[in-house]
């Protein structure tokens, strides 16, 4: 198959898995996963998706169907991360955890779960520090929407993270740079030099 061909796959298979990126499957997130499908990995890894995802999987693939590996974890109703904000010290931890921005707060400040943008993932879990998150029932399902609002969350997620090294790049050339005060200080002396020495008109 060319790599034309094995791309368009990728992006078929990617486009039927939940995007939750909860790392079950043993990939860092939904799109290694579907390239690795692609590749011939078992189409069984993805617990959020269930048995409907490995039967989407089975018929792009041509692939017998399945059922899920549960070393991967157990599919059941989406549960989503809810803080108890009494307990909460602001850490942090969590928000960076999170790989679509679902939690917003700051440092030393109460943080909150949006309940709307939670994939489930419980990746916040194990950094908290005080044990103040829980996974309570959403109460609705996991929808095709939800999956590509959560896709194109993680995919703005990653590209803020990549380009945090060109951000620290540009901070340590603008500290290289002069002072503002002394730069304007040293434009208004250039000025008058250029001035006395062309002499008054």
């Amino acid at each position: 198959m060319s790599s034309v061909a094995i791309d368009a796959l990728v992006r078929r298979i990617d486009a039927l898995l939940p995007q939750t990126q909860c790392r079950r499957c043993g990939y860092d997130s939904c799109l290694p996963y579907a390239e690795a499908v692609a590749h011939g990995e078992a189409i069984d890894r993805c617990p959020p998706g269930g048995d409907s995802a490995i039967a989407a999987l089975a018929a792009l693939t041509g692939r017998p169907v399945v059922p899920l590996d549960v070393s991967c974890g157990k599919h059941g109703p989406l549960s989503i991360a809810r803080i108890d904000e009494s307990w909460c010290i602001g850490c942090t931890l969590c928000i960076a955890a999170c790989p679509v921005d679902a939690i917003v707060g700051a440092a030393k400040r109460m943080h909150t779960v949006l309940p709307a943008l939670c994939t489930g993932c419980e990746l916040c879990l194990p950094p908290c520090p005080v044990d103040c998150i829980d996974m309570v029932p959403a109460g609705r399902a996991w929808s095709h929407a939800d999956a590509d609002a959560a896709r194109e969350r993680f995919a703005v997620r990653n590209a803020r993270a990549t380009g945090a090294p060109r951000k620290r790049a540009a901070n340590a050339k603008a500290a290289a740079l002069p002072p503002k005060k002394e730069a304007i200080a040293a434009a208004f002396a250039r000025a008058r030099a250029r001035r006395s020495a062309t002499g008054p008109e």
